[in-house]
């Protein structure tokens, strides 16, 4: 089992705040992406983070997007979609979109819409 598996969404969530807010934009951004992916309300999320839930867990406890599909393209130089196992497909789907976030996509670009 791979060690991000389990470790804890809200050991990270951090980082991804930073990231976000270095190139301008919200946390209330970053989480309106995580909820677009899971399908976790905002009280479903500060949930996860604040019980220290861990990435199994927590997609474990998601609903995913429909269109999840959509998220193409690499994190860490591996393309999201030709990752094998589905729960480190789901952790890079977040990675991407967080990215996309920090390079400042427009919002309904980053949400699929």
């Amino acid at each position: 089992m791979h060690r991000i598996f389990t470790t804890s969404v809200a050991s990270v969530y951090p980082h991804y705040v930073t990231k976000v807010e270095r190139k301008g934009r919200t946390r209330a951004e970053l989480d309106e992406v995580i909820e677009w992916l899971t399908g976790f309300d905002e009280d479903a999320l500060q949930k996860h983070l604040v019980q220290e839930t861990t990435f199994h867990d927590f997609f474990e406890d998601a609903t995913l997007n429909p269109y999840v599909d959509q998220i193409t393209g690499s994190v860490c130089g591996v393309k999201v979609q030709e990752v094998e196992d589905p729960l480190m497909r789901q952790i890079r789907y977040l990675d991407k979109l967080v990215d996309e976030l920090a390079k400042g996509r427009p919002m309904e670009k980053v949400l699929r819409g």
